[in-house]
């Protein structure tokens, strides 16, 4: 075995040294380009791709906006002009005001737009006193958005691994655990990126900026979750066994069940994903599923190998004595499973209908969609720029309505298409029978104004000979109308597939039905308390359609996690004692490490919190205040109190009692 041990740790130092910059490595395969992550058979992709007719290359616009109070002079105008030279830009159009002008700039997508951008940007400093210029529009917006992302490889696992850490001393009381489980986890972030990083560079799979922070704290919280269970059964078994190997070997036996069906459950909740229209969807499903089998790996390899090597020196100053007393039971989380042997009905009671009062708050959640410029939580200057552009220009100068309409068409189409909202609508060309049909919006194409003309506009040419309307406000109309669609399909297979996995590993109909049902609960819960705080604390404007969805697949995933590290160790304690005291002996013995596993786990996804976007930041609230519900108030009273008051029956139709 020490061989093994050592052959192991040798592997894993030589695999984290190769896999390890991978990790820094994701953002050049990422793609936070919305249009490219929706399905074909939506309406503005099938104009994306009808557009290709009407043009040589693809292109990405940004804006160009300058401003003076008072009107622009000559100067200014000439300024504008020179800076865009260098450029494939319009010529400057001036506002009719006269106080501003402004000129687009049309880039190559294929190639670096942040570069691109900011080369405008730098190119602005030099602007006339008391002139504004700021560079807005698409391409702008992309490379404010591949900036906020840039945080992720640095600042967000600096964050993440000092929570942990500091949770982890803690935990511990050891200088030395601490850094072996941070160890363990950057190995498995290491793999799980290189695995990732392959598969994205060859298409496989698609990556954005959201799946990658994800990804990190998913693979960082899950590692050390683990961890935390199957070290504290190695430090459980050393007091009842003097050999550490044998130990070891134990505590691996004793948590392979519960820790591989727990990441298997997640696994399969993720990768319920597949399902979804949105290739960003689809994309994040099996790169969370990567990191939580890297997680997997690494905590039943590396980690025991290490633990067998270290003894009881890894628990050191504070290491576990053959033959001393187990603290787990007689300490809070028992006197935790006295108060739930006592009133078990009363305890069940209350715990729902404080869940039942958060859930009364869910119809208030508003995620409808938000506009593009709402996604970031800091100033930037993309969003300044639209602003700017919308008080002088019509809101959608730049980014227009794109319908595609049979050369015939053109008539009734232009005609029909001017409704509420529009502000001009004219032919820009014609090419295979069809002819290409700009619509200028009155208001900021990523606003919730100018998608409701979208959907007037659409409404309005709809069974034109074909028609098609597409453009940037349409894709992100499309890609609002998908994730609504995501979320109605995928929440139901997710329960489902759940309930098939926890039926085969518990034996029993009834628990896995009462384990769904606590999450599920407690999962409204969370949103509607995340409600009340999103309007009334932090005043978002509302959230994508998306969130819901994400929150539901990680709570109810993770959160039948810690039933599983609970209800495993209840039915192997049943076998013995009976079903009653088996739960109140499963629930002090796991009670102190599923606590501390559910902090480190709402601490890591507290950490996206460190990412200006909104999207992140809603995500971060939600998982990290859904994890310890489920914790604090599911797993340690609602559950066991459920379980204890039904007793045997609970297993059914097991005839384990």
């Amino acid at each position: 075995m020490r061989v093994l041990a050592g052959v192991l740790l040798v592997v894993w130092l030589a695999l984290g040294g190769f896999t390890g910059p991978y990790a820094g490595k994701l953002s050049e395969v990422a793609e936070n380009d919305n249009s490219a992550f929706l399905p074909n058979s939506a309406e503005s992709t099938q104009v994306a791709e009808l557009q290709k007719k009407f043009q040589q290359e693809n292109v990405i616009p940004a804006i160009v906006v300058v401003e003076r109070s008072g009107g622009l002079t000559p100067e200014d105008r000439k300024y504008l002009a020179d800076e865009v030279a260098g450029f494939k830009a319009s010529p400057v159009i001036p506002a009719q005001d006269g106080e501003a002008a402004q000129a687009i700039v049309l880039l190559d997508p294929a190639k670096d737009v942040k570069d691109a951008v900011f080369e405008l940007r730098d190119g602005t400093r030099g602007a006339p006193q008391g002139l504004t210029v700021l560079v807005t529009g698409p391409a702008a917006q992309v490379a404010d958005l591949v900036e906020a992302f840039g945080g992720i490889d640095g600042l967000l696992l600096l964050v993440a691994g000092g929570v942990v850490a500091l949770i982890l001393l803690v935990v511990y009381r050891s200088p030395l655990l601490p850094l072996v489980v941070l160890v363990s986890a950057v190995f498995a972030l290491g793999l799980a990126s290189f695995v990732v990083y392959l598969l994205a560079k060859n298409d496989v799979l698609a990556l954005n900026g959201q799946s990658q922070g994800i990804l990190s704290i998913l693979v960082v919280g899950a590692a050390t979750d683990y961890a935390l269970l199957l070290v504290s059964r190695y430090r459980e078994e050393l007091r009842d066994t003097e050999d550490k190997i044998a130990a070891v070997k134990t505590a691996w036996r004793g948590t392979i069940e519960p820790i591989a069906a727990s990441a298997g459950t997640v696994i399969l909740g993720l990768l319920c994903l597949l399902f979804s229209d949105l290739d960003s969807n689809k994309g994040l499903g099996p790169v969370a599923a990567i990191g939580i089998a890297a997680a997997l790996i690494t905590t039943m390899t590396f980690l025991p190998a290490t633990l067998a090597l270290l003894g009881r020196g890894a628990f050191w100053p504070f290491a576990p004595k053959f033959g001393s007393q187990h603290p787990e039971t007689s300490g809070l989380w028992g006197r935790v499973a006295t108060l739930v042997r006592r009133k078990p009905r009363a305890i069940w009671i209350v715990t729902t209908l404080v869940l039942l009062a958060g859930a009364a708050f869910l119809p208030q959640l508003k995620a409808s969609g938000t506009a593009q410029s709402d996604v970031f939580l800091t100033p930037v200057e993309s969003v300044a720029g639209q602003e700017l552009l919308s008080r002088h220009f019509p809101g959608g100068t730049g980014s227009p309505t794109v319908i595609i309409a049979s050369e015939g068409s053109t008539d009734e189409v232009v005609r029909k298409a001017e409704v509420d909202g529009v502000a001009d609508v004219r032919p820009s060309g014609t090419a295979d029978g069809l002819v290409r049909i700009e619509a200028t919006l009155k208001d900021a194409p990523d606003s919730d104004a100018a998608v409701a003309t979208v959907e007037r506009l659409r409404a309005a040419v709809d069974g034109i000979d074909g028609t098609k309307v597409g453009g940037p406000t349409a894709t992100l109309l499309d890609t609002r109308t998908t994730s609504e669609h995501d979320r109605t399909l995928i929440i139901p297979i997710v329960l489902l597939v759940i309930f098939l996995i926890l039926t085969v590993l518990l034996r029993s109909l009834l628990a896995p039905l009462l384990l769904i049902g606590t999450v599920v609960l407690s999962f409204a819960a969370t949103m509607g308390v995340s409600a009340l705080v999103f309007n009334h604390v932090f005043d978002f404007p509302g959230a994508d359609p998306v969130v819901p969805l994400f929150g539901f697949v990680f709570l109810v995933a993770l959160g039948i996690d810690y039933n599983i590290f609970l209800m495993t160790r209840v039915r192997e304690e049943t076998r013995e004692l009976g079903t009653v005291e088996g739960t109140l002996r499963g629930l002090s013995l796991t009670g102190g490490v599923i606590t501390s596993a559910g902090v480190v786990l709402a601490a890591t996804f507290a950490a996206l919190a460190v990412l200006p976007i909104l999207f992140l930041t809603q995500i971060a609230f939600i998982v990290a205040f859904g994890v310890l519900l489920d914790t604090l108030l599911v797993r340690s009273l609602l559950v066991p109190a459920l379980s204890v008051h039904i007793g045997g029956r609970i297993w059914w139709p097991s005839k384990l009692r």
